[in-house]
């Protein structure tokens, strides 16, 4: 079965699609930064950078880009190229996926064509038109399925599935909420989808769908919401003690890549030699190494580091990391702060002593004083549980600290999170200026913009189940 990958990023959704069965057709991504790292893992592995740069070139023709199955474009290319649309209709698309941007998507946009926030999710719905795939996933952020209730409109979410059942012969949609610590995945990170069959295909499967948002916490609790459950959503796997933690993910990578010890997780174990992804082309020319891809360190200042040392302290002893905030606040004396402090540490435990076995203080007198130098008002920082899975990972490297460490996060321990098999090389550069992040795509920003592997592989596998159905009933009928 065929698929195309709309505004594909690194290749999270490719993936899991892949994973799943499904064959690439196409996919369109318009960072060259993040079609470098698809390309090298889906394409063709990258040896001379000149190539990739010549093939990669704003001068390259859709149609030449096209024939190897990556367009690094905008999706306007795409639609404006007739002949490609004609002949990927020809081609009998099975499955059409993507997540455009679709936070201030309305159906009123349509007749506003200077409405940016609005142009990328119409562009998606006008090559389901062109192309007439049996099935769309659109993969958006939990939080655009918020009402705006005070402009009184239903959210972009819904906006958009009513858009989508509209889209050309039809499609039924049902919206679900994922989150991919229920699909195998150790990372807190709930995440909207529509999930659409086209109508002809629906109504020969007899598949019900259903306006209100289906959750994959409902394999585990029961709902009033469903009369039944939706056969296009994929089932959830991973429920209470099954659900995956930062321990499961990375405790058997040091700081100088793996380690040697016999114990590790069994998600450790398939992290590292899960190599049933790549084509053969591909896996031909990545040999077996036990060298760990993308797991370069960031360097921190003594000060950055002595502080996320107090951070870990202060999770392991239970301590609001916010105390932090004292000695920055204007109308208290220093006397003042040290007070605040001193009764905020009153059952903290001496010496402090950091995971690394770092002694940050001996006494509380001591810890207040440390504590005045490294105070600070940012508080989105904060050190990883081994316990629990971990939160969303985001497309900054900065806001989430080793468990055990005095150290960010690197690439390689983000994508753990996200499911990425160690295989999976990630291209570019690792991280870029703050203002350069309007427009660039490095390494971290593509672990934080994919859609978790593992997830997509359950979804992939939901589509891939309704349509094999369809194709068998098709085929009894013929016989």
């Amino acid at each position: 079965m065929k698929y195309i990958d709309l505004f594909s990023g690194c290749g999270g959704l490719t993936l899991g699609l892949e994973q799943a069965g499904f064959e690439l057709a196409l996919a369109v991504e318009k960072s060259d930064m993040a079609a470098e790292t698809f390309y090298h893992n889906f394409i063709e592995r990258i040896t001379d950078q000149n190539s990739w740069k010549a093939f990669s070139s704003s001068e390259n023709s859709v149609e030449e880009q096209a024939k190897r199955k990556l367009v690094i474009k905008e999706l306007s290319a795409v639609l404006e190229c007739k002949s490609l649309l004609k002949e990927l209709r020809d081609a009998d698309i099975d499955l059409v996926a993507g997540g455009p941007p679709c936070q201030g998507f309305s159906l009123a946009g349509r007749r506003n064509p200077h409405d940016e926030r609005n142009k990328l999710p119409w562009q998606f719905l006008e090559l389901v038109e062109a192309v007439s795939p049996k099935a769309v996933i659109i993969e958006n952020v939990s939080g655009m399925s918020q009402d705006f209730k005070k402009h009184g409109q239903a959210s972009p979410f819904e906006q958009l599935r009513i858009a989508l059942e509209e889209t050309g012969l039809g499609y039924s949609v049902q919206p679900v909420l994922l989150n991919a610590m229920h699909f195998g995945a150790p990372q807190h990170r709930p995440r909207v989808m529509l999930l659409g069959l086209r109508k002809d295909i629906a109504a020969d499967l007899g598949y019900n769908f259903q306006s209100q948002t289906w959750k994959s916490d409902f394999d585990n609790i029961e709902t009033t919401a469903f009369s039944e459950r939706p056969q296009i959503a994929p089932r959830a796997t991973h429920f209470g003690a099954e659900i995956l933690t930062v321990e499961d993910a990375i405790s058997d990578l040091t700081n100088k890549g793996y380690s040697r010890k016999n114990s590790i997780s069994d998600y450790a174990i398939e992290m590292r030699s899960d190599r049933d992804w790549m084509s053969a082309s591909i896996s031909e020319k990545t040999p077996e190494t036990a060298k760990l891809p993308n797991h370069s360190l960031r360097k921190h200042a003594d000060h950055i580091q002595a502080r996320f040392r107090l951070y870990q302290i202060f999770r392991d002893q239970s301590v609001s990391q916010k105390v932090l905030s004292i000695p920055k606040l204007d109308d208290v004396t220093d006397d003042g702060k040290r007070v605040m402090l001193s009764e905020a540490f009153q059952d903290i435990r001496f010496p402090a002593k950091a995971p690394d076995g770092y002694v940050v203080a001996r006494n509380i007198l001591e810890l207040v004083e440390i504590s005045m130098t490294l105070g600070t008002k940012k508080h989105s920082q904060r050190p990883l549980d081994w316990s629990k899975p971990s939160p969303t990972v985001v497309s900054l490297p900065d806001d989430y600290v080793h468990p055990h460490e005095p150290r960010t996060m690197t690439v390689r321990e983000l994508a753990r999170f996200q499911s990425f098999p160690d295989s999976f090389e990630f291209r570019s550069k690792e991280t870029t200026g703050s203002h350069r992040r309007r427009f660039e795509v490095p390494q971290y920003t593509q672990v934080g913009n994919a859609v978790p592997p593992k997830m997509a592989r359950a979804v992939g596998n939901a589509i891939w189940e309704a349509l094999s159905a369809w194709i068998e009933q098709n085929q009894r009928k013929a016989s």
